[in-house]
């Protein structure tokens, strides 16, 4: 069965749901456990943007909280050569619980709104694992021994829970920080981990192209990008390009093997680039699932699916009111 839309959903996490279908019915997906017997309708509501039903209630696992985390902050002369850092550590066997990346209009912002003594250059790092003391020591060496490869401009591992909440306090200011300086328009278009270097360099090429600064802040290990496209919205026609670029961004996230979202959604704003990404018969499939669950398609239904391609399905739902 197909799922609906291409969001990250906390699908290993998520283990059941109560849910409210348009006619009333309340029916009940998983349980107190991991992969329930039969067709996998916990994954199709997972990320389903509110296209099938009402979600009252949701049974998730907790996980226990480590042992121990620590990160290692680093800094780069160059976007792409921080991307391929990323790489390497996806080579080397190593998984961090995090990596986040930040460039420069972004550091220099983070920097002058929260004071995080972060050192001045076109990207930075910050790499977090979890565990023992010895399992964040060994892999803390492994990081470092690929980051020296890339002749990083600064290399600072947390020596405590001090410093390891100064490695972090740009980071978590950093949307706060850019809505200080300028309106933006924040996009989340995931890609393989092996394609930044190239969609980074890309996205500096139409940044001038559009000629509009973009500021990029992201989910490196798993490739959730979040570029933030500065524009103002005070001067006419500016909303507009920022939205044609934005687009231009979501297209070669897909022409490299990516997605249109990672996890904000399609809703209206990506609507009718899901053309991008799925071809007529997987649109088709993904509609036929909506069918089953609303066959009248009363909920959100110009949101998600292509105004053109839902449109004998919206059209009939109107008629039978």
């Amino acid at each position: 069965m197909a799922r609906i839309a291409e969001v990250r959903g906390d699908d290993n996490n998520l283990m059941g749901v109560t849910m409210v279908l348009m006619d009333g019915t309340v029916i009940e997906l998983g349980g107190a456990h991991l992969d329930a017997p039969g067709l996998d309708l916990l994954g199709v509501i997972c990320g389903s943007e509110g296209q099938l039903g009402v979600v009252t209630e949701a049974t998730l696992r907790i996980l226990r909280k480590p042992e121990g985390a620590r990160p290692v902050l680093m800094g780069f002369a160059a976007n792409e050569v921080a991307g391929g850092m990323r790489v390497g550590h996806h080579q080397a066997g190593v998984l961090p619980v995090a990596i986040e990346f930040m460039d420069r209009p972004c550091i220099e912002a983070c920097e002058a709104f929260a004071h995080a003594g972060y050192p001045m250059c076109e990207a930075l790092l910050i790499v977090e694992v979890e565990g023992s003391e010895a399992e964040i020591a060994e892999q803390l060496e492994k990081i470092v021994e690929i980051a020296k490869r890339h002749n990083p401009v600064e290399l600072r591992e947390a020596r405590d829970e001090d410093e390891a909440g100064r490695i972090w306090l740009g980071r978590k200011s950093a949307f706060g920080a850019m809505g200080q300086i300028n309106d933006y328009m924040c996009l989340d278009g995931t890609i393989p981990v092996s394609s930044l270097p190239h969609v980074l360099r890309r996205i500096g090429e139409m940044s001038e192209e559009f000629g509009l600064k973009v500021a990029n802040v992201f989910h490196a290990g798993d490739g959730n990008m979040h570029p933030l496209i500065l524009f103002n919205a005070n001067e006419e026609g500016q909303l507009e390009l920022c939205e044609r670029f934005g687009a231009e961004i979501l297209k070669l996230c897909v022409e490299v093997g990516g997605c249109l979202t990672g996890e904000h959604g399609v809703g209206i704003e990506k609507r009718d680039l899901m053309h991008t990404q799925y071809r007529p018969a997987d649109l088709e499939a993904q509609m036929a699932v909506k069918d089953v669950f609303d066959p009248q398609w009363l909920l959100n239904p110009a949101k998600v699916f292509p105004l053109d391609s839902s449109e004998s399905r919206r059209t009939l739902a109107i008629a039978a009111e």
